[in-house]
């Protein structure tokens, strides 16, 4: 168990979930309405909002992107009011962007919060990643090991057969080989259209979810996110670096990057005391998404620490309605 940061203990479980609830509640403006941008833009504003009245001396090392793509909350971006402890955050202010614009499971507004200098800077480029949940002997998955073989081993510590699995994968083009792999094993898919920081804490919980392993390529700063999330509740993961052209090797140089090709452990990637907090946007597995009632906002929040090995569920109910909205 990581020891925990005295610094940490400032920030308080209630603030984090009041940063990733007004993110939520704002981007449900734009629910099912086709407008992802508008939705991002909306849950970007609260975020800031709400990270620049914390008492941290905060950085963003997972953002929405480079200082140039502002207002979003870019890489770098200084947040807080540098009254308190030096912290490095991950954030995706709304996972799920199309998820949200079609009112589809899953979409989530995320922050990781750390000590300073514990967080992986990973650039905005793709990671091949694999996760299981945390009930399994370390070092059971590996990325070097193909799929068919990572099944097997899973499933032998299972004690079930490979046939018995549940394989959460994004539903894209470049996934189609790693698809018909898993297929041809005998091992069931869960296709998810987008947001694989829900789909890899989904492995953490595969009676309630049906997936017992998360596998293919994805964003790595969400990489990075669902990293911090299974230091808190548990689990393996590994990653690698997808860099594809010599502009994105410059950009991963730049945050710090030398091994494009190192095989990342979690603790590469989220290290030290972590508390990651997440509001659900859209119904999911994991959380019920905003709603909106006649009299109040209701929403639903996990915070999660990885040094006490602490689960909180906040369910809040929020009845200055009209208040709540227009300050978000």
């Amino acid at each position: 168990m990581t020891e925990i940061n005295p610094a940490l203990d400032r920030i308080l479980t209630l603030e984090l979930a009041r940063v990733t609830e007004r993110a939520a509640v704002a981007a449900t403006i734009m629910r099912g309405k086709g407008r992802e941008k508008a939705a991002d833009q909306l849950a970007v504003d609260a975020m800031r909002r709400e990270l620049n009245a914390l008492d941290i001396d905060g950085v963003v090392v997972i953002g929405e992107g480079e200082r140039d793509e502002a207002p979003m909350l870019f890489i770098g971006e200084e947040v807080g009011t540098k009254n308190g402890p030096k912290v490095d955050i991950a954030l995706d202010p709304l996972e799920g962007t199309t998820l949200c614009a079609k009112a589809k499971p899953n979409s989530l507004a995320v922050l990781a919060m750390a000590v300073g200098g514990t967080l992986l800077h990973a650039p905005d480029v793709y990671m091949d990643k694999i996760a299981i949940g945390g009930q399994y002997e370390e070092g059971l998955i590996d990325l070097d090991l193909s799929p068919t073989e990572n099944l097997k081993r899973l499933a032998k510590a299972k004690g079930v057969e490979v046939s018995e699995l549940g394989v959460c994968v994004l539903d894209r083009p470049r996934h189609q080989p790693l698809i018909a792999e898993i297929r041809k094993s005998g091992a069931s898919i869960v296709m998810i259209d987008d947001g694989d920081i829900a789909g890899v804490i989904a492995t953490t919980d595969p009676v309630k979810t049906g997936v017992d392993i998360y596998m293919g390529v994805g964003g790595a700063p969400e990489g990075v996110l669902a990293a911090a999330a299974l230091r808190c509740i548990g689990g393996q993961m590994q990653g690698r670096l997808v860099t594809d052209s010599q502009s994105q090797k410059d950009r991963a140089a730049k945050m710090g990057i030398e091994d494009f090709d190192k095989k990342l452990s979690i603790r590469d990637m989220a290290r030290g005391d972590v508390i990651f907090s997440a509001t659900g946007v859209t119904d999911g597995d994991m959380l019920f998404g905003v709603r909106m009632l006649n009299n109040k906002i209701e929403t639903e929040t996990i915070v999660m620490r990885s040094s006490t090995g602490t689960v909180r569920t906040i369910i809040g109910e929020h009845y200055k309605y009209e208040k709540f909205a227009l300050d978000t």
